[in-house]
């Protein structure tokens, strides 16, 4: 029995309870009790019960049925993390127990039956530690001991792993993503985990949860397989296992588990091909050890970062320290944009990644790059995709066996970025313009215009409230009759002393002088 320190949420525990009453056994099975057992707050809720979708929803009239496997979706207040906050309800999905047979697509069944008992269903289920039920009161069902793995800390097959894998394919990426997001995060280790004939235990043997030995043969064995799932489903995963805790490891685990090749071929072309001074890693391993430190968690600037070099090994020339990869930025952004889209990611996904590879070259030397050139860049990337062009950077250094991150022209670099960003100090601030001037006091063009206006301007910056248009033209009225030419110089004074102070303070900020 499960110790009572977790307590099923309402909705949960109410639609047990409803099915319960109503005669039925009830329990929660999968990802959840997984994360019950762990100590992790579970995602989402699923229930099998040896009620038929019938009986499920006349217990629940709030539920739809559009599936022929036995799952009705009942309809319960909104409680799951996960959720959107203006949601008006979240679902619990309520399974009948069943067995499943004819996965003639490597994906679904094209049989699917009813059974009587809970541990009949369990035994359909993809892995021991998802294989576990739970009931209202605590009670566990394991018939794999799952929850011997789940102390292991191993990822293992129910039944014959053949058999798992065969019946659908995308289960062994479900394996893969399931060490990445389980696993404690360690850092890198200093010695190279991939030799340039690409053999190795892996990054992923350094890491506590592993694939139990037979499930992973199992998938090195069916790999070819992977090609018959879609790819819809395939970026799925691989944007799970891009956003773990641990991604490189992730990856690094397709590929010793001959997924990679079959999945993204065009890193796996990395492998083995040596850089030149630059660099003490293989194009392989510096990707993956540049997605390994990039401080960013978004999915588009991680792919970017583990797809940064992908085009070096199309574009290297010569062999050795004296190796050029001429151009292999814009080669691996045609690369990048043709792999994403073959995967089907969002357009915004692919369009964004696509534009942190073609720019993550980008050329900056203090003293050297004008305030002209910075903003070809930003126009180039956008602003706000700057940050992440810096974290493309910073991954690059850092899988290059750089040990400091953001070294002094970086700084520099972001310096400049605010400064020709941010908005100057000058009467582009203010509230009105020229034409109101002239309008409201009947002036004629000229330099007392820009004179008051620069006075206007002091002011502002002085007391930032008086910046509207009502009581900036009533002061003009009253600046117009006073000596303008002392107004405009202590103004000009103003003006300068601001401008000064805000770039000190960006410096501060970036700390550069």
């Amino acid at each position: 029995m499960i110790e009572r320190t977790h307590t099923l949420p309402i909705p949960v525990r109410e639609t047990l309870a409803a099915l319960e009453q109503a005669g039925f056994e009830a329990f929660v099975v999968g990802g959840s009790v997984r994360d019950i057992l762990l100590g992790r707050e579970p995602k989402d809720w699923d229930i099998t019960t040896n009620a038929v979708p019938e009986e499920i929803q006349k217990i629940f009239p709030e539920s739809f049925y559009e599936n022929v496997f036995g799952t009705v979706g009942v309809k319960v207040p909104p409680f799951m993390p996960t959720g959107k906050e203006s949601r008006e309800e979240d679902v619990i999905e309520v399974t009948t127990y069943r067995a499943e047979s004819g996965y003639d697509d490597k994906r679904h069944p094209s049989k699917v039956s009813f059974v009587k008992t809970i541990e009949e269903d369990l035994a359909r289920r993809d892995f021991t530690i998802n294989a576990i039920a739970l009931s209202a009161t605590g009670s566990i069902i394991d018939p794999f001991n799952g929850q011997d793995d789940l102390k292991r800390k191993t990822i293992r097959a129910v039944g014959n792993p053949i058999d798992r894998f065969g019946e659908d394919a995308l289960r062994m990426l479900r394996a893969v993503r399931f060490s990445a997001e389980l696993r404690t995060p360690i850092p890198l280790p200093k010695e190279a985990f991939m030799k340039e004939d690409g053999s190795s235990n892996g990054l992923h043997k350094h890491a506590d949860w592993q694939i139990e030995q037979e499930t992973f043969t199992a998938i090195q064995t069916l790999a070819r397989d992977i090609r018959m799932i879609s790819a819809e489903r395939i970026s799925d995963e691989l944007s799970k296992i891009m956003l773990s805790k641990n991604p490189a490891e992730g990856i690094d685990l397709l590929r010793a588990a001959k997924l990679l090749e079959h999945i993204l071929p065009e890193l796996t072309a990395g492998i083995g091909v040596g850089q030149n001074l630059h660099h003490i890693y293989s194009v392989y391993e510096h990707n993956i050890r540049a997605l390994a430190t990039c401080p960013s968690k978004k999915l588009d600037v991680r792919l970017a970062a583990l797809l940064h070099d992908v085009g070096k090994p199309q574009t290297k020339r010569g062999n050795g320290y004296r190796s050029t990869f001429y151009n292999h930025d814009h080669v691996g952004a045609r690369i990048t944009k043709k792999l994403l889209e073959r995967l089907r990611f969002p357009g915004k996904i692919i369009e964004k990644a696509t534009t942190l590879v073609d720019n993550h070259l980008f050329y900056y030397n203090v003293g050297e790059v004008t305030a002209a050139s910075v903003r070809r860049l930003i126009k180039r990337v956008g602003l706000e995709n700057m940050r992440d062009l810096m974290d493309i950077r910073i991954a690059d250094r850092l899988g290059s066996g750089t040990p400091k991150a953001k070294p002094y022209k970086l700084r520099h670099l972001e310096y400049m970025i605010e400064k020709v960003s941010k908005d100057p100090v000058s009467v582009k601030m203010l509230a009105i313009n020229g034409r109101d001037l002239m309008e409201t006091l009947r002036m004629a063009p000229g330099p007392k215009i820009g004179a008051l206006l620069d006075c206007l301007l002091a002011e502002v910056i002085d007391d930032s409230s008086k910046n509207t248009r009502d009581a900036l033209l009533e002061r003009a009225q009253t600046l117009e009759k006073e000596n303008m030419d002392q107004l405009r110089k202590r103004a000009k004074d103003t003006i300068e002393e601001k401008r000064d102070t805000d770039d000190r303070k960006v410096k501060q900020k970036h700390w550069v002088q």
